[in-house]
């Protein structure tokens, strides 16, 4: 019975509430960008002092209610991994950006974006978790609208300066490419992106998460840096 008791609270130790790290997380350098309650602490609107009033915190998520425009985290950040629970509405979509700078344009004209969107009634071709426009991935594990999905976005430096990255979505690896190898020069060349000469070239950048007109929540969000690929 001991054992059991013991074991049972090792389990619960290593478990963390919602937006909150627990012991292994916090000695793998991870850091919270939101505890569930103030959504300005670690963000604001892009290219804005502080946060939009349409992204609000509400039942522990960071949720996009009636627009603002895009958010931002306000720290930037080269080598990361980010964890991420994102949620959408009926036929809704939004996109997590990242190395975001900001210009005279939109956010997505420096940062390339991981789509987020009701794959069964969203209306963009471009389905949820794949790399926009550039690389799709030949599964989906994409939960329906109104449940809750983990994505995890990996982006390392090389000793070759380019930055490889990694998308997973609920645990099932989708997509993986190098921003700055050929590959990816000449996937850009040929989008919508490749009239954009900002997009993809900046080493460090915000982390955005975009409004597109439809309400998501965002929750969950950590994030560590990485050291440089040997």
């Amino acid at each position: 019975m001991k054992t059991f008791l013991a074991l049972l609270a090792l389990a619960f130790a290593a478990h963390a509430a919602d937006n909150e790290l627990n012991a292994d997380e916090k000695a793998a350098g991870w850091k919270s960008l939101f505890d569930g309650k103030d959504a300005g602490a670690n963000f604001r609107g892009y290219k804005k002092d502080k946060l939009p009033d349409g992204w609000v915190a509400e039942d522990g998520a960071i949720v996009r209610k009636k627009g603002g425009g895009d958010i931002i985290t306000k720290e930037q950040y080269e080598s990361f991994e980010l964890s991420i629970e994102w949620k959408i509405s009926p036929g809704g979509n939004s996109g997590i950006m990242f190395k975001v700078l900001e210009t005279n344009g939109a956010s997505y004209i420096t940062g390339p974006e991981a789509q987020v969107q009701d794959n069964s009634k969203g209306r963009d071709p471009q389905k949820a978790g794949w790399m926009y426009a550039l690389y799709g991935a030949s599964v989906d594990t994409t939960k329906p609208a109104g449940e809750w999905n983990l994505f995890v976005l990996k982006c390392q430096k090389t000793a070759t300066g380019t930055y490889k990255c990694e998308h997973t979505m609920n645990g099932t690896k989708y997509v993986e490419y190098e921003i700055g190898s050929a590959d990816w020069n000449e996937k850009v060349a040929k989008s919508k992106f490749g009239k954009m000469a900002g997009f993809g070239k900046a080493a460090k950048g915000h982390i955005c998460l975009q409004d597109h007109g439809n309400e998501v929540a965002y929750r969950n969000i950590k994030i560590r840096e990485l050291p440089e690929l040997k």
